[in-house]
């Protein structure tokens, strides 16, 4: 069973999935779920969605989450890897694919990021373009923006 909960943000609505008291989804839309669902706010949901509340006013700079990630192998290995970038830090898809033990890996790192389904909390966001510039995103590169702008403005306080 997945339970499924919207909420408000100041980038906009994002659905939260828990599945096996763990955080299945952070998404900017609501996902196509492959099996039952049940539209309630638990407990951990509601946890998770403090835990939003708290980063985006900048009091909360790591999340302390079960997750629970799907994924091939390389695609959990991105994901770990994504989770060790520090708030308001980026870098670039080379060097992701560097840092999972395989530099040439850039458009598969890429995919891995295109198949985050818990943005924010794995932050995908913090992943460039070599050139400094953003590149995809699945909120959009207005939401990457936000999101980094939020993280650099607020680096520095505690």
């Amino acid at each position: 069973m997945i339970y499924f909960w919207t909420t408000q943000t100041p980038i906009g609505t994002l659905t939260l999935a828990e599945k096996n008291k763990a955080l299945a989804w952070v998404s900017f839309f609501t996902p196509d779920f492959s099996e039952e669902t049940c539209q309630m706010k638990t407990a951990f949901l509601e946890k998770v969605e403090q835990q939003l509340t708290e980063y985006f006013s900048g009091k909360r700079k790591n999340f302390n989450l079960p997750l629970w990630v799907e994924g091939t192998d390389f695609q959990q290995k991105v994901w770990d890897e994504l989770q060790k970038i520090p708030y308001g830090e980026t870098i670039s898809y080379g060097e992701l694919a560097r840092r999972c033990g395989n530099p040439k890996a850039c458009r598969a790192v890429g995919m891995a990021n295109n198949k985050n389904r818990i943005a924010i909390i794995i932050p995908c966001h913090r992943v460039i373009g070599i050139n400094g510039k953003l590149v995809g995103y699945a909120g959009g590169l207005d939401i990457k923006s936000k999101l980094l702008d939020l993280e650099y403005s607020k680096k520095g306080a505690e």
